[in-house]
């Protein structure tokens, strides 16, 4: 079996959360593995993945051995899904559910028998248990494969954000204000509980409190992979990070943002708003160590390191790819997302789990990465590269931000 030659030791792998958009993930995916040599195994020492990234950072560690053929698997099973693979959509299920809703509020509740969730994912549930062998996850840390995978929950008791590892014995648990992290061996439930969007999918029991999606606490995706050990991390967003025109005309009524525009621009910020304010931060650190010599730092700064960062993100709005394909989605879902305003693209762009909008979006993926083929190849392999590479624009603004806030504030530096 050919190895990845020359791979960092230290190379992570983070994908963060997204719903259904985290198919581009796949497709960023496919492209690394045919810029490798044939048969190579994984060359992502570290991976951390939140909600639906979670699941892609799982899949490659229990087939760390294979790299190529987790990658297709992962494209095999994200290009062919249909929706009541991930929920149950039925027209039956979706009326019981929406009684249920309504009686719990003329009622002023139910009990015990008060709704979860608005949707059940236990077919995704049985989707995993199928298609991820977590035992495998040991042998493969055992075999020098893979160093750790990590998954991020949120503890709805204890208010903090948890991240799951399995790894070799060398790493040590860590703890900060909200954060923590546990070595245990990974399974089903924490999978569940990292997707586990909230109102959207039931929250899931795990050592005496209730966990949701893991995106809800981490203000900081990136630390996972840092505090296991990350030299440099690739980033896999689902987000084109260009923010929309203001229109000069103010002169017109606004149109209301209904519930499903607002549920929308709440999962959007849930699971991407934090990724571009680490990448910042990171952004910051790398300038702050550039500019102070190794032998002048001191106290704090000399424990830190540089860590490269290369960002792969759609070059199209997800939203507008997700339209195309509306009709694609069975009826009663439509009519939900319908009747509450919910068809606009945001939304649907997060819960359109259906084979031809996340067959394009693996399409994208690979476009995208390809179009930069050059860069990612030496990124992964070792290669002295720039501290952050992306797209132009996320590069000059994270960037410009650094000189403009930070340097006039720190004139020792």
């Amino acid at each position: 079996m050919a190895n990845t030659p020359e791979a960092p030791q230290q190379l992570a792998l983070v994908l963060p959360g997204g719903g259904a958009r985290c198919a581009f993930q796949v497709g960023v995916l496919k492209a690394v593995s045919e810029l490798l040599p044939p048969r190579a195994r994984n060359p992502f020492r570290i991976l951390s993945g939140t909600s639906a990234g979670a699941i892609n950072s799982v899949v490659l560690a229990s087939k760390a051995q294979r790299f190529h053929f987790a990658v297709r698997e992962l494209e095999r099973v994200w290009g062919n899904f249909e929706t009541e693979m991930v929920y149950r959509a039925d027209a039956m299920t979706m009326f019981k559910t929406s009684m249920h809703w309504l009686a719990a509020i003329v009622f002023g509740g139910l009990g015990v028998r008060n709704p979860k969730s608005l949707l059940d994912n236990a077919p995704l549930r049985a989707l995993l248990a199928r298609n991820i062998r977590f035992q495998r996850i040991r042998a493969n840390v055992e075999r020098g494969f893979v160093d750790a995978v990590a998954v991020t929950a949120a503890g709805y008791n204890s208010a903090r954000s948890v991240t799951f590892y399995e790894g070799v014995d060398s790493l040590k648990p860590w703890s900060r204000t909200r954060r923590v992290g546990k070595a245990e061996d990974l399974n089903i439930d924490h999978l569940m509980a990292s997707i586990a969007v909230p109102m959207i999918f039931p929250p899931v029991a795990m050592h005496g409190e209730y966990f949701g999606d893991g995106a809800m606490r981490q203000a900081t995706p990136l630390s996972p992979a840092v505090h296991l050990g990350a030299s440099r991390i690739l980033v896999v967003g689902v987000r084109d990070e260009l923010a929309d025109p203001v229109r000069d005309d103010d002169s017109r009524e606004p149109e209301y943002p209904g519930f499903g525009r607002i549920a929308g621009y709440m999962l959007d910020t849930l699971f991407l708003d934090g990724l571009y304010s680490d990448l910042e931060r990171l952004a910051r650190i790398n300038r702050m160590l550039e500019s102070v010599p190794p032998e002048h730092r001191t106290g704090f700064a000399a424990q830190m390191r540089p860590i490269d960062t290369m960002v792969v993100l759609p070059s199209v709005d997800l939203r507008v790819l997700a339209i195309e394909y509306l009709r694609d989605l069975p009826l009663p879902i439509r009519l939900l997302l319908r009747g509450v305003g919910g068809s606009e693209g945001r939304l649907l762009s997060f819960l359109l789990f259906e084979a031809g909008y996340t067959r394009a979006l693996i399409d994208l993926g690979y476009a995208d990465a390809m179009r930069q083929a050059d860069r990612l190849r030496a990124f992964v392999m070792g290669e002295d590269v720039p501290p952050l590479s992306g797209p132009e624009p996320v590069v000059d603004d994270l960037s410009g931000r650094f000189h403009a806030l930070d340097m006039g504030a720190m004139p020792g530096l």
